[in-house]
């Protein structure tokens, strides 16, 4: 007979407990009302506001906010000069907006295996995967945690490919003392609502490169400029702009970036708040045999946007399908990041087949997402905590 859901007794906590969700204060409300009240709510001053913000955060040289993060890679893709024939690189391990970009310019993406220890790509596997067709690699900066940046970016200058660095989990994060934005040729951000710092939708490029920045303007926009120094033929007046290249409409609105900027000013008390919940989970979570905790690279001071609970399925009578029911049962909601990319049905219909990235494959069988984010009380932590050392307890072989 199958022993129940709940792994004995009566459930932690009486109420739902969902492992992700923003926090909106007064000052955030204010910030948007503001907009709402103006005179623009587009392509208004929030925007310049919010790139110049990210330049002063990250010590990039330029940024460029976009609609969404599948955006902000899809217009660094086109920056990078992908198109038909062109190869890029990427991580299984994450959504598919880092491999959907390719395809997006016609080009082909190509999966490098992890480090089955951190989750982050693996540099020794992406150089594995370089050919003369690879043009670009995205690196996701997987959970918050930076991607080993040094090796990656020695390894693509040699050979002329672009790194971009997919930071939509790792705003705030540093690397060797450097913010992420100001390192790799370009580092795309995502401010979705479960995110650190959300604009309900959203995102940004950040680059250091004049040419690089000059691309992802005209990209985000149609293709359109009225910089002079871009135009093609004689103005007919003030009124005059031209659509240089094809671009799309990517623009962010006033409306979020103001909320964005208002969530950045306590981008700090959102790391401090994540970091004392990372520390605890890991204290506990470490004592446990039948569990593994992600271990961290010393150059990443990390604000972690995800905490991933990795079991041992050979230590426990139940996987990770279990051990995720069963957490339900206890009123503890999670969830999975990610499925590995090549294993949706549209890229198997592109020829891609499973067994391409072993490392990946197996921890996807063996992961969950806890509860993290900034309004988590020590109480919710703790009942995170008895619910996962209950269950680890009753399945225990």
């Amino acid at each position: 007979m199958e022993k129940p859901a709940i792994a004995g007794g009566t459930p932690v906590r009486n109420t739902k407990l969902f492992y992700g969700h923003q926090y909106i204060d007064e000052a955030d409300v204010k910030a948007v009302t503001e907009v709402l009240t103006s005179d623009y709510l587009t392509c208004g001053p929030k925007v310049t506001e919010l790139e110049n913000r990210l330049c002063e955060l990250t010590g990039a040289k330029y940024a460029v906010a976009c609609s969404n993060g599948t955006a902000a890679l899809h217009i660094a893709a086109m920056a990078a000069g992908l198109q038909e024939g062109d190869e890029l690189i990427t991580t299984p391990i994450t959504f598919a907006a880092s491999a959907n970009c390719a395809l997006y310019c016609g080009a082909k993406p190509v999966f490098a295996d992890i480090n089955p220890n951190t989750y982050n790509i693996d540099p020794k596997s992406v150089q594995e995967k370089i050919t003369e067709k690879t043009k670009a690699v995205v690196a996701v900066d997987f959970t918050g945690q930076a991607v080993e940046l040094e090796p990656l970016l020695a390894m693509c200058h040699e050979k002329g490919i672009v790194l971009i660095e997919d930071g939509a989990h790792s705003i705030g994060t540093k690397y060797k003392g450097k913010m992420v934005g100001s390192i790799a040729d370009m580092t795309t951000f995502s401010f979705h609502p479960v995110k650190t710092v959300t604009g309900g939708e959203g995102g940004a490029v950040l680059t250091n490169s004049d040419e690089l920045y000059e691309k992802l303007v005209l990209y985000r926009t149609h293709g359109i400029t009225r910089e002079a120094n871009l135009l093609e033929r004689e103005p007919h007046g003030p009124w005059y702009y031209e659509q240089v290249d094809l671009g799309y409409n990517y623009r962010l609105t006033d409306i979020q970036c103001a909320l964005i900027l208002s969530q950045l000013d306590k981008l700090e008390l959102f790391q401090a708040r994540r970091k004392e919940i990372v520390e605890r989970y890991n204290q506990a979570f470490m004592e446990v045999p039948e569990l593994f905790v992600q271990q961290e690279i010393p150059e990443s001071d990390t604000t972690r946007h995800l905490y991933i609970l990795r079991i041992r399925p050979e230590k426990l009578t139940i996987d990770r399908k279990g051990f995720f029911e069963a957490l339900g049962a206890e009123n503890i909601c999670c969830n999975v990041h990610y499925i590995p990319v090549y294993y949706h049905p549209y890229y198997e219909k592109l020829g891609y087949k499973k067994g391409i990235c072993p490392n990946a494959e197996k921890l996807y069988d063996e992961i969950l997402s806890l509860p993290l984010y900034y309004s988590l009380t020590d109480q919710d932590v703790e009942d995170v905590i008895c619910a996962v050392k209950k269950i680890a307890a009753f399945y225990r072989k």
